[in-house]
């Protein structure tokens, strides 16, 4: 079942629009991936997803239960967010505000919520550490437990392993696929590793001058040259 719908998306800023008449689906379960240039719009589709931008025109629906405050979302850092002066457990914590409504504190259920992301991430014993003290994969891997706190549909995730290393880039891909696996959480990834994309999405929504979202294997056939023409430059094919 769909859970996120796009018909006829315009999107872009102050007035200017870089995508035009958009279409595609996300269904649940899906490992959806975003890949495009820089300047393509792919963070602007993320903005608008999330809400956080009006489109220009068009509609995003959303379908299966699922509402915008529900979406886990993990975002690039910042050089400010990498020195952020709290605790493991205080920023995992942060990411069930959301299930507090107006209460001024986290309940039980809430803190266990938090312990079990946690663990599933593996950061447990770092609970009382300082974040701004842990390398670049801890902390993704602090702020990707945050994330699951807010959701048990959907995880919008922008370029997660963006200036890790090599190995522990794998391990991360590897945690993100289980939770899609293993966890039934639909991922929307915005990703300049084509090839990573590749080997683990369903479903590759790619943004430039040729604008098309496929199945992953047909992605394959397209980017091979396969049912491809410069006809169907900037069109949804």
């Amino acid at each position: 079942m769909s859970l996120i719908t796009c018909q006829n998306l315009t999107l872009g800023y102050e007035g200017r629009a870089i995508l035009h008449n958009l279409n595609f689906s996300v269904n649940t379960g899906d490992y959806f991936c975003i890949v495009g240039e820089n300047g393509s719009g792919k963070s602007t589709l993320m903005k608008t997803l999330l809400n956080l931008q009006a489109p220009i025109s068009g509609k995003i629906i959303f379908g299966d239960g699922l509402n915008r405050n529900e979406i886990g979302y993990l975002p690039q850092q910042t050089i400010v967010q990498k020195d952020f002066p709290a605790s493991v457990k205080e920023i995992v914590l942060s990411g069930c505000q959301g299930r507090c409504g107006l209460r001024p504190f986290y309940n039980k259920e809430e803190k266990n919520l938090a312990a079990d992301a946690m663990k599933k991430m593996m950061i447990e014993h770092l609970s009382d550490c300082c974040y701004r003290e842990l390398s670049g994969g801890q902390q993704q891997r602090v702020l990707l437990a945050r994330a699951l706190c807010a959701t048990k549909k959907m995880l919008i995730l922008d370029e997660p392993v963006s200036g890790l290393d090599p190995k522990v880039t794998a391990e991360m891909y590897k945690i993100i696929e289980e939770i899609n696996k293993k966890d039934k959480i639909t991922i929307i990834m915005i990703s300049h590793d084509i090839d990573s994309a590749v080997k683990y999405a369903t479903h590759i929504l790619h943004i430039g001058d040729n604008i098309f979202c496929k199945t992953k294997e047909e992605y394959l056939k397209i980017i091979k040259g396969k049912g491809f023409s410069q006809t169907d430059k900037g069109e949804n094919i």
